[in-house]
């Protein structure tokens, strides 16, 4: 097998992913933010991402965020909860936990509902919590946990969420654009994802995706300048798409053709359809060889999986990382504790002839320099 060159491997990541070369070719212009074709650039995003949520327009709105995906979910959480308001953070995974991280920070009371990492939160038990928790009037979860793979069950949770007439917060970093959210029809108020994730931009920022009510009745509750949620839409509506602070110019280019590269490949529908067909016959093609995925497939989602090492005594995360390096892909370490573990996403500008293309990779690593 050929070695490839390091410097033009594919990501099997979760985000940042492999983008396409006319994704990377916009961000060669220098753009002004103060520039009318730059600011109607950011409205179509915006305006766009609306229609990817199935929204009524009147009713919602866009709001976008300079940082990582995280900077968005601490936008949110940092924005949204008043003084007396007490959040409930359903916890299967490590993005979950950052969200506990994130209101710890800012001092915003909260209580936490745990769940074993490779189970879904079940609806019955939230809903007994928020029946004998009246003072709960926020609930946050995350859709994709990229910490194993899981895909939780929203649509359950909503239902509950809406049934006692809370706030729903929803962390959808690494499913919105790959996997369909009505987001309306759930009764979500507040969406949060990111450039870098399955709309195949560049990292840069993230996006609120927001019902205007909720969103203005967080007006004054910010606990930080630059992260202020409301002030940032404020900004946006006010002066045509302008950004309260400079704008990552090129990364906002990358995006918008990134999003027409999502329509012209025929949507949400028709990239969950690749994402979940090379995701399925990558745990296929791994599993064959002994990788035992960590999730099982009821509640794995289209994005990435997480695999434990095989019981091969030479076995090291580091050679194999180094050996699929070489051979043209770069994957993630596992992000558990209590078992070890390693990750392949499949998002991103990654097709079938890659899965096969990774799966010999595999097997000559385990043939060859992995052969006890």
């Amino acid at each position: 097998m050929t070695t490839q060159d390091p410097n033009t491997y594919k990501l099997l990541t979760p985000g940042p992913l492999t983008t396409s070369a006319s994704v990377r070719r916009e961000m060669l212009v220098d753009r002004c933010t103060w520039d009318k074709d730059y600011k109607d650039m950011t409205q179509e995003i915006r305006t766009g991402l609306l229609e990817l949520a199935h929204v009524d327009a009147t009713l919602y709105t866009t709001v976008l965020m300079q940082g990582s995906g995280t900077f968005g979910v601490e936008s949110v959480l940092s924005s949204v909860p008043g003084i007396n308001d007490r959040v409930l953070v359903l916890v299967n995974g490590a993005y979950s936990e950052r969200m506990c991280q994130i209101l710890t920070y800012h001092k915003i009371a909260f209580d936490r509902l745990d769940f074993d990492w490779d189970q879904v939160p079940d609806a019955q038990i939230v809903g007994n919590y928020l029946q004998s928790h009246p003072e709960i009037t926020i609930v946050s979860m995350v859709h994709n946990e990229t910490t194993t793979g899981l895909l939780n069950d929203i649509a359950a949770i909503a239902r509950v969420v809406k049934a006692w007439n809370k706030t729903f917060i929803v962390d959808a970093m690494s499913s919105f654009g790959g996997v369909d959210i009505r987001v309306q029809d759930l009764g979500i108020d507040f969406l949060v994802s990111s450039a870098n994730k399955c709309i195949q931009g560049v990292p840069g920022f993230s996006f609120i995706i927001a019902r205007r009510e909720a969103l203005e009745k967080s007006r004054g509750n910010a606990r930080s300048l630059s992260l202020d949620l409301y002030d940032q839409w404020r900004v946006m509506e006010k002066d045509g798409g302008k950004w309260r602070f400079t704008s990552p110019t090129h990364v906002v280019a990358a995006f918008h053709r990134a999003m027409a590269e999502l329509k012209a490949e025929g949507g949400i529908d028709a990239r969950h359809e690749r994402y979940s067909r090379c995701n399925r016959l990558m745990r296929e093609g791994m599993e064959a060889m002994g990788f035992k995925a960590y999730i099982d497939t009821a509640h794995q989602g289209p994005i990435i999986t997480t695999f434990f090492y095989p019981d091969n005594a030479r076995f090291t995360f580091a050679s194999m990382y180094d050996y699929l390096k070489r051979h043209g892909y770069v994957i993630y370490p596992g992000k558990l504790t209590e078992r070890d573990t390693f990750r392949l996403g499949n998002i991103g500008e990654i097709y079938e002839e890659d899965v096969q293309k990774v799966l010999r990779i595999f097997k000559d690593y385990l043939q060859g320099e992995c052969h006890g």
